[in-house]
């Protein structure tokens, strides 16, 4: 059984005003530290009934008990609380791996959103290259190899020789007047925007990278990068299906 010490107006380690006035990722912390005291003896079911009998004569109880049920919601949204090990079944449950690491560590809360932000699709060659390396937080060689992903994509889209390489590759590519990426239908100043985009893009993120040691600690921001590059590649791809030459 979960160790909350129900009291008048207390759950746990969480007081009353603390549930009324914590942000429900914070509300949601806390209970999980709570939580973490018997990581394999989980009980959500119980900790809601806890919360009905602490906050029984608090006027606003229905609305501390919706705060509770948000910040549960938010525990179970993120796979922190998983079924039990022993595979037996019921309302008791176990915090998972991940739910250990954001209990033990606040800084763990940084990457759980930053895999969130590439939780859905991205490209293939960013799939098979980028995520390995971002799942185990090597964030550098990640931002690195999504930004080479873009370039070999443009020179290989573009039809441009391999000694074209980077920022120059990217304004050869989509050079506004005649440029075998340019979208001929777009205005000129779209067509420039483009242009500084990817070389933007490439210069920023992937040529510092290229002559130096870059310190990508954080996570969101590397993961940023990835959508970034994703997004560019797909760009590419419509490029291509201009000039016909693939997908």
């Amino acid at each position: 059984m979960t160790n909350f010490i129900v009291g008048p107006t207390q759950l746990g380690s969480v007081s009353a005003d603390q549930v009324r006035d914590l942000s429900t990722t914070d509300l949601a912390l806390a209970l999980l530290n709570d939580l973490a005291a018997n990581p394999d003896q989980v009980n959500l079911y119980n900790v809601m009934v806890y919360a009905n009998h602490a906050f029984a004569q608090v006027p606003d109880r229905l609305v501390l008990l919706g705060r509770v049920s948000d910040a549960i919601a938010w525990i179970q949204s993120r796979g922190l609380v998983g079924p039990p090990a022993n595979g037996s079944s019921g309302s008791w449950g176990r915090l998972t791996a991940q739910g250990r690491e954001v209990a033990a560590d606040p800084d763990a809360l940084t990457k759980l959103y930053a895999s969130e932000r590439l939780a859905g699709n991205i490209a293939p060659a960013l799939e098979a290259k980028v995520r390995a390396n971002f799942n185990i937080g090597d964030y550098e060689t990640a931002c690195f190899a999504a930004m080479k992903e873009v370039e070999v994509a443009v020179r290989v889209a573009a039809g441009l020789d391999n000694s074209v390489l980077g920022v120059n590759l990217m304004r050869k590519a989509f050079k506004p007047e005649g440029g075998p990426l340019t979208d001929t239908a777009a205005e000129g100043g779209e067509k420039s925007a483009t242009m500084d985009l990817f070389a933007g893009a490439i210069g920023a993120f992937k040529n510092p990278a290229s002559h130096r040691t870059v310190q990508f600690d954080d996570a969101v921001e590397a993961a940023e990068i990835i959508q970034l590059a994703d997004l560019l590649l797909k760009i590419v791809r419509r490029a291509q299906a201009r000039r016909g030459t693939g997908g």
